[in-house]
């Protein structure tokens, strides 16, 4: 009795079932370099984005207003659309930064003379 046609059966099984996997591997890898690593990608660069942004700064909100930041709080801005019109909004919502102040320069003591 002879077991080589047996572990021949075994062997091409076990390469059948890697070449099941295979296709399941690459498909996973394309949707990782196409759609995930962008994303996650887009995601860093608006949390950076949000957590800079200074009082003095114009932004778009995520319902198309643009106004300059009043007040600068933990979770929410203050912005100002027009002359007299603050409203709150949730820093999360802010979609784009359309200029940047120039940080404050430090006063010295120096100045008022």
């Amino acid at each position: 009795m002879s077991f080589a046609p047996a572990f021949a059966a075994a062997a091409a099984g076990g390469t059948g079932m890697v070449m099941q996997i295979l296709p399941l591997i690459l498909i996973f890898a394309v949707f990782w370099f196409l759609l995930i690593r962008p994303q996650q990608k887009r995601m860093k660069e608006h949390r950076s984005m949000v957590d800079g942004l200074r009082r003095g700064d114009v932004v778009v909100t995520g319902g198309g207003m643009i106004g300059k930041v009043v007040k600068v709080a933990d979770t929410e801005l203050t912005v100002e659309l027009a002359e007299g019109v603050r409203v709150r909004v949730v820093r999360s919502t802010v979609t784009e930064v359309r200029s940047k102040t120039e940080p404050a320069p430090a006063e010295s003591a120096n100045d008022e003379d």
